[in-house]
């Protein structure tokens, strides 16, 4: 009974910690792009702020962009990755890809 509490409180851990949301992906919400951007309107996107403080934390972690193919929609990932920049995250470690469904949202993901 106490090794299924245990386990049970270790998965809820993992579950909380925000490596584990961030590895399987988060939305950047799609009205970001429906208004101009400054970094402070970046780190206002909780789901940015996270990956951006993630891959701080875990210097050897990558950002993976996934993107719809199209123009827009690697531009509007591009611009993501210059944002990331600029926020401190060195451009080697950010990747793009164009794996996302079509009309999907742009998704990050944090790897260590």
């Amino acid at each position: 009974m106490l090794r299924s509490c245990l386990a049970t409180v270790a998965c809820l851990a993992c579950l909380a910690s925000p490596v584990a949301v961030l590895a399987q992906g988060v939305d950047v919400p799609p009205e970001l792009w429906d208004r101009p951007r400054t970094g402070r309107a970046i780190l206002e996107q909780e789901s940015i702020k996270r990956a951006i403080q993630v891959a701080l934390d875990k210097p050897d972690a990558q950002i993976v962009i996934h993107h719809t193919t199209g123009q827009e929609p690697l531009l509007q990932a591009e611009e993501l990755k210059s944002w990331l920049t600029a926020l401190s995250i060195d451009p080697r470690r950010i990747a793009l890809r164009a794996d996302g469904a079509a009309g999907s949202p742009i998704r990050l993901e944090v790897l260590p």
